[in-house]
């Protein structure tokens, strides 16, 4: 006899066994519970396991050694974004946005990736932060518009707006297009005043920002000088490639030098060597205005790292991250650098994103184990979230309430640091406790304790500005104006701005200031007026002309829900309609009621709601507002928007003398064109209206023949679906057009 099994592979009736592996795709119903040793499980999973491990035997080391390939969490693909899109709620008080430096309109960038349209997302963002990729990048989000999220504290959590200005600027990167001034300016005279002479010294993000919108503002004579043979500042020089790419940043030069600005490298604010000095700027050089982003230079030491160098073994995130930026960053400095060779334990001082940086850099420069140690707790980091996971994801140790007490060096070399523990009293004040000792076997050293002016040629040059009591320059931190008249500052060393989206804000508060100084503070408002982004692309004339009427786009909307109001209308012209279609009006003794609720969930919606909406249905009848409300909402549209189209819907019964009184006073009020609409169904024809004229060809010839007796602007006649043979009511239209 057979086997079984030969049996039961010859049976017709079920699939052979590579058919039933593809249908395992299926839940199956299971006669009994799945069952198995804890054993197998735990050797099976070693096949399929994604993440990393975190056993001793293989998860406490990880091979980054000259990894710069891309760590940060918030990058998107496509699908990513269009998802990640969706959800957004577009909060009327739009918490994201208030809580961004440079007020980007979120929601609106964000409405544009749901809808595809990248490269508007992208001009929406660039408009108001021209490091807007940067920014996108490496923005501690999660303490600025993520962190203003109503989104919050749902299921899935705040969305992540960052990511999304990543991917929108990313991908306007890739279609190379430059920047250019306001089209609409084009042709348009500007004053002797345009043509000043303005500095900009450094060439960091806040430099970057105030230059760019002074292009834009119509200024011609702009000039950056840089210390370094690099641009781009701290951007470039102390946030490593995997966070920031440099051609990220020469992307946004290269935007900022489309609008006609002037860099000048290797010249650096001194009084060295023949540098800059704001007094020779300004006396000298015959500079009208002078902006000051240098940054801050120079690093806080510990007293203990005395005279060490990198020779023992010491950096400083000054030292250290600028010599991993060369070395990594294809086409920033022609030095080619080697990149920092490590090995055994370095140790990183700092808890801010700079030592999460330098943390995460010693991995990749060979380091054994790298130790964070910070003089408070994880609740008091400075460091934002997502860097902090990062650098422990990437195996390193933090050590809190550790304070730096002695550095032990040997041979030339360093060989253990000793710390103090940290308290926090009951009165908040932090205090070192002697009796708790911790030391530390290391070979490096990496102090991140923050950045100062400290440079004495540096700050002479800054004369005659008044400077505090720690050399920084006294600022105006409403308009970035120092005590020296034309001369600005933003930045790193106006004391205000610790992140780089900060840095560019006061670069572009400064510009509206710079403009009101030069032009005369009588003639420019206080409140700014900043130009937005543009390119070649907003010169191409996508007008059209039908029936002798030019609209300035085709883009419009039709007689439904969203024209229901003069102030939709309005807000449609805001943002940029090129023509609407009226909602439907008639006489008021024809005047309707409509019922409530009269729009229900479209039935592309599947489960979602709110931003998730896919459609909505309307079952709406015309307009509710009567015949002199309309006609004033088209009179006063026409006066404020001249270059806009507006066709006026109409409707009346079968009566002669109704559609010549209609159309004429339509006409009156400043209406482009008509809409006759013979084509509503929604208890329009029961009145005799709407489709009940739209049937009969030979109400449609005389309707359209009264009208244009009546009237000499354009009309359209609404065709209404509803009939067996459309031709016949389209050819009695364009008939009844002709006649007179």
């Amino acid at each position: 006899m057979p086997s079984e099994n030969t049996t039961e592979q010859q049976l017709l009736s079920k699939d052979p066994p590579d058919i039933e592996s593809l249908l395992l795709l299926n839940p199956r119903t299971k006669p009994f519970a799945n069952s198995r040793p804890s054993v197998q499980t735990l050797q099976e999973k070693k096949h399929w396991k994604r993440n990393d491990e975190h056993s001793c035997a293989t998860g406490c080391t990880k091979d980054l050694s000259r990894n710069f390939l891309d760590v940060k969490h918030t990058t998107l693909s496509e699908r990513g974004a269009l998802r990640e899109a969706a959800r957004c709620l577009k909060c009327a008080d739009a918490p994201c946005q208030k809580s961004c430096p440079t007020s980007i309109d979120i929601k609106s960038f964000i409405t544009s990736i749901s809808n595809k349209n990248y490269y508007g997302a992208a001009k929406a963002i660039l408009s108001d932060n021209p490091l807007g990729l940067t920014c996108g990048m490496v923005c501690p989000t999660s303490d600025l518009c993520v962190g203003g999220c109503n989104l919050h504290a749902s299921e899935e959590g705040a969305i992540n707006i960052g990511g999304l200005q990543q991917f929108a600027v990313d991908i306007f990167k890739s279609m190379h297009i430059p920047a250019i001034r306001d089209p609409s300016s084009e042709g348009v005279p500007l004053n002797e005043k345009y043509s000043s002479k303005i500095a900009l010294i450094g060439c960091g993000p806040a430099s970057i920002s105030c230059a760019t919108f002074l292009g834009r503002l119509g200024y011609s004579d702009l000039t950056i000088f840089e210390k370094q043979d690099f641009l781009g500042g701290l951007s470039s020089s102390e946030i490593p490639q995997y966070r920031l790419p440099f051609d990220t940043v020469n992307f946004e030069i290269e935007l900022m030098k489309d609008l006609g600005v002037k860099i000048i490298p290797n010249k650096p604010l001194t009084t060295e060597n023949d540098g800059l000095t704001i007094k020779n700027l300004l006396n000298e050089h015959g500079f009208k205005a002078v902006f000051l982003g240098i940054g801050l230079p120079n690093p806080n030491i510990d007293p203990i790292f005395k005279d060490l160098t990198k020779a023992e073994g010491f950096y400083t995130s000054k030292n250290f991250l600028p010599l991993i930026a060369k070395s990594s960053k294809a086409g920033m400095c022609a030095c080619k650098s080697a990149l920092p060779v490590m090995s055994g334990n370095v140790i990183v001082l700092g808890a801010g994103d700079t030592a999460m940086d330098c943390a995460t850099s010693a991995i990749r420069c060979g380091a054994t184990k790298v130790f964070v140690c910070f003089r408070k707790g994880f609740n008091q980091m400075r460091a934002v979230p997502e860097e902090v996971d990062v650098a422990m994801e990437e195996r390193c140790e933090f050590l809190p309430f550790c304070s730096p007490k002695q550095v032990f060096v040997k041979n030339g070399k360093i060989t253990s640091m000793e710390f103090v523990k940290t308290e926090q009293t009951e009165s908040g004040d932090w205090i070192e406790d002697e009796d708790q000792i911790i030391r530390l076997k290391c070979n490096y050293v990496i102090s991140a304790f923050g950045s100062t002016l400290n440079e004495h040629p540096v700050v002479q040059a800054l004369a005659p500005i008044q400077l505090d009591k720690y050399n920084y320059p006294v600022v105006d931190l409403t308009t970035m104006t120092t005590s020296e008249k034309g001369v600005f500052c933003g930045g790193d060393i106006a004391k205000v701005a610790s992140t780089t989206v900060e840095c560019v804000n006061d670069g572009k508060t400064a510009a509206w200031h710079i403009h009101r100084y030069i032009q005369g503070v009588e003639t420019i408002p206080l409140e700014p007026q900043l130009p937005k982004f543009y390119t070649p692309i907003d010169k191409v004339d996508v007008s059209v002309e039908i029936c002798g009427i030019k609209f300035p786009n085709p883009f419009g909307l039709a007689s439904a829900p969203p024209v229901t109001s003069g102030p939709m209308i309005r807000r449609s012209f805001e943002s940029g309609w090129g023509f609407v279609v009226t909602k439907t009006y008639c006489l008021d003794k024809d005047i309707i009621t409509n019922v409530s609720p009269r729009i229900v969930r479209g039935t592309t919606s599947g489960f979602n709601y709110g931003p998730g909406q896919g459609s909505f249905l309307n079952i709406e009848l015309i307009s509710e507002k009567n015949t002199e409300y309309w006609l004033r909402c088209i009179t006063e549209l026409k006066r404020d928007f001249p270059d806009r189209i507006v066709i006026a819907s109409i409707m009346c019964g079968y009566n002669e003398a109704d559609w010549t009184e209609l159309a004429k006073v339509t006409e009156s009020s400043g209406a482009d064109a008509l809409e006759l609409n013979l084509s509503c169904p929604h208890g329009m024809g029961e009145k005799g209206m709407g489709l009940a004229c739209g049937q009969r060809a030979d109400l449609v010839l005389n309707i359209c023949k009264w009208v244009r007796a009546a009237v000499k602007i354009p009309f359209f006649a609404k065709m209404t679906p509803n009939i067996t043979n459309i031709i016949d009511i389209a050819r009695a239209a364009k008939e009844g057009k002709k006649m007179n």
